[in-house]
């Protein structure tokens, strides 16, 4: 049967490089797992692969959304295996890559069936939400789905907006929709995982955050300043950038927070995939001791 390497592990623990020569080593394209990568316009502050890294190996799902486009792990779930098993029929063992949680869990396991959300709705209730603010958005929850309400982080209005959405659209709660499926795959799948110790982790971010900013991610942040109230722009390092060109923060608060929020998104991450069984964890600087690793489960 044909294995699916699945490298995953925290933001700025070092994929890219390992991720190359396993590639290398296959014959396999990439494919990417990164919810925010997927997207064209968002370089610099997703750590997307250099051109170079990305003409060495074919990738798939790096730029190749726009950030107007609406786009889900169910999304990528249903793009990303067919083309998986059709490179399959040419190469014995393929490399997915990435760090997005639920995008892991979509080709690993397949995820919920949630319908796509209609855009009227969508933009009828973004309204609603910028007229009358999360409490409100917290109430109209409440009254729809009491369960999805106890669980939901009720800090967090996107994930709020999006039960609202289904619930709504549907007619149904949204934890009905929500069965938790196994699906069964074709292929094998060897996760690898990659960790470092928590400073070491940490001193890379905080690196990287300021080596984005020597490479321009203020001016890439800038000029996507209009179209802000996007969902693909609510992440780590543009929404940090939209409060200090708005004055609410200082530009150099601003990075801070950007350094600050990648880690706990790190964190998060490592407790995510801490508690599945089946990854083997790696230092990334190992590269000999997974090679072979890899090698011996493969072969």
């Amino acid at each position: 049967m044909s294995t699916l390497i699945v490298l995953i592990g925290p933001t700025g623990v070092g994929k890219t490089e390992l991720s190359l020569q396993l590639a290398k080593e296959y014959a396999s394209p990439i494919f990417s797992c990164d919810s925010r990568q997927i997207y064209k316009e968002l370089k610099i502050g997703t750590a997307k692969p250099s051109d170079e890294q990305l003409a060495i190996v074919k990738h798939y799902f790096i730029g190749s959304k726009s950030i107007e486009e609406y786009y889900s792990a169910g999304q990528y779930e249903l793009d990303a295996i067919p083309l998986l098993e059709n490179e399959f029929k040419s190469h014995n063992v393929l490399l997915l890559v990435g760090g997005s949680m639920l995008y892991v869990d979509a080709i690993c396991k397949g995820i919920d069936d949630i319908p796509t959300v209609d855009a009227e709705l969508r933009t009828e209730l973004q309204q609603y939400y910028i007229e009358h603010g999360i409490e409100a958005l917290r109430r109209r929850l409440y009254l729809l789905d009491k369960e999805h309400y106890k669980q939901v982080d009720l800090n967090n209005a996107k994930r709020i907006l999006h039960a609202i959405e289904i619930c709504t659209m549907t007619g149904k709660t949204f934890t009905e929709l929500r069965t938790n499926p196994h699906k069964t795959r074709s292929f094998n799948i060897l996760k690898i995982g990659l960790e470092r110790p928590r400073e070491e982790l940490y001193e890379r971010i905080n690196q990287r955050v300021l080596q984005m900013m020597n490479d321009g991610l203020e001016e890439e942040v800038r000029n996507l300043y209009t179209q802000r109230e996007l969902n693909a722009l609510n992440t780590v390092g543009y929404k940090e950038l939209f409060n200090y060109f708005e004055g609410k923060w200082s530009r150099e608060f601003a990075i801070n927070m950007i350094q600050q929020n990648t880690r706990r998104y790190a964190k998060k991450q490592l407790t995510w995939f801490k508690r599945d069984d089946a990854i083997n964890w790696f230092h990334p600087d190992n590269k000999e001791n997974i090679m072979r690793f890899v090698r011996m489960h493969i072969a």
